[in-house]
């Protein structure tokens, strides 16, 4: 092999093996991710002592099959363990709340003379 080729075939070498320096991520890395992230919030809902649904409506983004193992493996960690519930400090966020308001709206008051 000629030395330019060799030198051209090093540095493209270095430069594919730097591309995850440069912040470029593989699909199969995203996904990993993104389970893991997933998991993490079911985990943490579930100790918290929420519903499954109230996660997925609290975490829209999170993929739910991912959400609903971390949920699961949290359960049955807490069951082994006898675990309690640790309730959330802070309130659900504000456009959760609204949501909930317009799904079941305050009755009117009854009228006088009836």
């Amino acid at each position: 092999m000629r030395p330019t080729a060799r030198l051209l075939l090093v540095s493209l070498t270095a430069l594919l093996a730097g591309c995850e320096l440069l912040g470029i991520q593989s699909p199969e890395r995203i996904a990993a991710q993104r389970e893991a992230e997933g998991k993490a919030v079911g985990g943490a809902c579930r100790h918290a002592g929420r519903a499954i649904e109230d996660c997925y409506t609290l975490n829209r983004r999170a993929d739910k099959a991912a959400v609903f193992a971390g949920w699961r493996e949290m359960n049955d960690y807490m069951v082994e363990n006898k675990l309690e519930v640790v309730p959330p400090v802070l309130s659900a966020p504000a456009g959760t709340a609204a949501a909930a308001a317009e799904a079941d709206p305050p009755s009117k008051p009854a009228a006088k003379g009836s």
